[in-house]
């Protein structure tokens, strides 16, 4: 797992190092309840943002990387993950185009959004957009939810999302790909409804800057 493409599972989504036998289901309407507490809180928000802190986990390596920043999103399809120090660089999705633009490098990445490529997770986890229990196999206790893609899933192997008691229902995720590396994502400072500029995502580069463009899957 390069720098890269570390940062670039946020899209693909994203656990400290978890075993990979999920935990026996507790009863099914408590998982419900969850996550229908969940895809029930986003009916009145039209968008939100944030701060997050990222730590990428590559275990052949024995090596951890610490990221913080903050992040925007506006339903339905627009989503920004602007990180911050050394590793400064932008994380776009508007609509059906994800951008990742690396300030340090002047290099951007251009692709089409595509489920096989980047995954659903963010967009499920935070737009509100589709049916957890279609895209998952879902269980859990104790304000943690198990996800196992029900499909392959750009190498997502599970995903373990920690609920909050109050306030916005996730608190923070991980994901784990099928070499157990993993992506640690933990949410701060939520506000919800905002009023976010759509210029906020806008794909235009400053002059100079290398584009290059991926191919879809």
């Amino acid at each position: 797992m390069s720098r890269r493409t570390g940062i670039q599972t946020v899209f693909a989504f994203l656990v400290i190092i978890l075993p990979a036998v999920f935990p026996s289901p507790v009863r099914g309407e408590e998982v419900d309840e969850a996550v229908s507490r969940i895809q029930k809180a986003y009916e009145g928000i039209t968008d939100m943002k944030g701060g997050f802190v990222q730590k990428n986990i590559i275990k052949d390596l024995n090596k951890s990387d610490t990221y913080n920043g903050e992040f925007f999103v506006k339903r339905p399809l627009k989503m920004k993950w602007a990180y911050k120090g050394k590793a400064a660089q932008d994380l776009l999705i508007n609509n059906e185009t994800v951008l990742i633009y690396k300030k340090g490098d002047n290099q951007a990445y251009r692709s089409a959004f595509t489920k096989e490529a980047y995954g659903q997770t963010p967009v499920v986890l935070l737009t509100g957009m589709g049916n957890l229990r279609e895209e998952f196999i879902v269980t859990g206790k104790n304000h943690i939810l198990q996800l196992k893609p029900r499909k392959a899933m750009a190498g997502i192997v599970s995903i373990t999302v920690f609920l909050a008691e109050t306030g916005f229902p996730i608190k923070g995720f991980t994901i784990q790909d099928g070499r157990s590396n993993t992506v640690e994502i933990r949410l701060n400072n939520i506000t919800i409804n905002p009023g976010l500029n759509d210029s906020l995502f806008d794909l235009n580069l400053p002059k100079g800057v290398n584009v290059y463009e991926q191919p879809s899957p």
